[in-house]
């Protein structure tokens, strides 16, 4: 599912913030401000994919940043979820919203590197401690 923020309906809000706050928050022990003012920007995109039971299984979102990159964020799996491939898929789908012509930029925990390599993402500046948990800013260019 693709929706903008002003399509989404308060179910669905519900249920991709229940599952943000699950694992950012809960599950990684990151008492931070998570809802952050940017789901609401215009141009911001929201995609996920559901479970079979009707949670969300995975999402991220896409923020257009002020010097016309895209940025990816907020990738999540649900627990039960993982090890299906869903963030890829996810990603996929993301960088078609995206388009070649437009840099998309990203902030990785390093664990999660290499999924985001496949994509075309590059390691851009040093690694960071973000509430605990090891972050590397990461980049992937405009096709020319």
């Amino acid at each position: 599912m693709i929706s903008s923020f002003a399509d989404l309906s308060t179910v669905d809000l519900y249920r991709i913030l229940k599952l943000r706050c699950d694992v950012f928050v809960v599950e990684q022990h990151c008492p931070y401000p998570e809802l952050d003012g940017r789901d609401t920007e215009p141009g911001t995109l929201h995609l996920w994919l559901e479970a079979p039971d009707g949670s969300i299984a995975a999402y991220l979102r896409v923020l257009a940043e002020p010097d016309g990159s895209a940025r990816i964020g907020r990738v999540v799996t649900a627990p039960a979820a993982r090890g299906q491939g869903l963030a890829g898929k996810l990603l996929a789908a993301a960088l078609d919203q995206i388009g070649p012509g437009r840099a998309a930029v990203l902030d990785a925990q390093t664990v999660a590197t290499g999924l985001y390599s496949r994509f075309g993402f590059v390691v851009t500046g040093p690694a960071y401690d973000d509430d605990g948990i090891e972050h590397v800013p990461m980049r992937r260019p405009a096709a020319s």
